[in-house]
């Protein structure tokens, strides 16, 4: 297992298919049903890396991502309706998790 390159409130960008969306949790390797993985992951990437729940940016969608399939966006608000339910607010370019108030 390797270490997560990305972390909870960070605003990131699907690099397949173009969209952004902040992360509001990680998997430390893929934990989801070997089904899913079967009918959806059809890139194949490893299971054995860090896998991330992300809010798509202008959708009510989640989404669950490999990490090789992620890049950094640029900083900016996401609209989602679950925003609120996961973090406090948004400051220096990411979210912060309703857990690590500061």
């Amino acid at each position: 297992m390797k270490d997560a390159h990305f972390s909870i409130g960070e605003v990131v960008r699907h690099r397949m298919f173009d969209y952004c969306g902040v992360i509001c949790d990680v998997d430390p390797v893929f934990m989801a049903a070997s089904e899913w993985y079967e009918q959806v992951a059809k890139s194949r990437p490893p299971k054995d890396e860090p896998w991330y729940h992300v809010l798509v940016d202008g959708q009510p969608a989640q989404t669950y991502v490999a990490e090789r399939n992620l890049e950094r966006c640029e900083s900016r608000r996401v609209e989602h309706p679950l925003v609120e339910l996961y973090f406090d607010g948004f400051k220096d370019g990411r979210y912060t998790p309703r857990h690590l108030k500061t």
